[in-house]
């Protein structure tokens, strides 16, 4: 998106693609920047699979630091709290006032609060958008697991300390669920990890990659259309 000018998007209307990321522990094996790491290249992958729409999207900068306050205790957590992330991620939606809509892009589970209160204050102000997050698929687990590391296996080989790799909590995440309100992660994981990541492979990432991003590329091939029928 820097590359560009504003004469150049003046007359086309584009939509705009905002990212979330997280900057936080992911367990002793994966870097602080996982989740940017790998919704980056989720949104780079979905859009390559719209070939001749691409050009009809413009990706902003990922916001790499978000709400993150459950992983608190853990060295090398960043976070901007529910509140604040909310209040930026709408004011950037409302100063896109020169594009069709915003399409916000999640890729930390921690964003879902703030995430809820953005739709709402969106819907207020009537401003047009959609949210994706990434899904869930049979197999699949919370954090740093055998999803996470699977993926950055896939992408990010170099980044993965496979020697530290540990399993973490492997509990139902809606049993954990309340206890991490309480106590956030480190409450019922002290690695920090919640899922199997000895059962990683880059095989699965691959697998894993695929699956977001031909959702996503179809949560994109909606968007379009809808805004298109509006502007109707």
């Amino acid at each position: 998106m820097g590359a560009v000018t504003s004469p150049d998007i003046e007359h086309s209307s584009p939509i705009v693609v905002l990212a979330l990321g997280s900057w936080e522990q992911h367990g002793p094996h994966l870097p602080l920047d996982t989740d940017t790491v790998i919704i980056d290249t989720v949104v780079q992958t979905a859009l390559m699979l719209l070939n001749d729409h691409q050009s009809e999207f413009l990706v902003a900068p990922t916001i790499s630091i978000t709400a993150s306050d459950e992983h608190a205790g853990f060295a090398g957590t960043l976070s901007t709290g529910t509140s604040a992330l909310k209040d930026s991620v709408v004011a950037i939606c409302r100063s896109a006032s020169w594009a069709q809509g915003v399409c916000i892009v999640n890729g930390h589970g921690g964003n879902i609060d703030a995430l809820n209160e953005i739709v709402s204050a969106l819907n207020h102000e009537g401003i047009a958008h959609t949210v994706w997050s990434l899904p869930g698929y049979t197999g699949g687990d919370m954090h740093a697991g055998k999803t996470e590391t699977s993926i950055m296996m896939h992408i990010a080989p170099h980044a993965v300390r496979v020697d530290r790799i540990v399993d973490g909590n492997t509990d139902d995440w809606t049993a954990l669920m309340p206890a991490m309100r309480e106590g956030g992660i480190a409450a019922v994981s002290p690695t920090g990890v919640l899922g199997s990541a000895r059962e990683a492979s880059a095989e699965h990432g691959a697998r894993v990659l695929d699956f977001y991003a031909r959702h996503l590329a179809q949560h994109f091939t909606d968007a379009m259309s809808r805004w298109k029928t509006d502007a109707r």
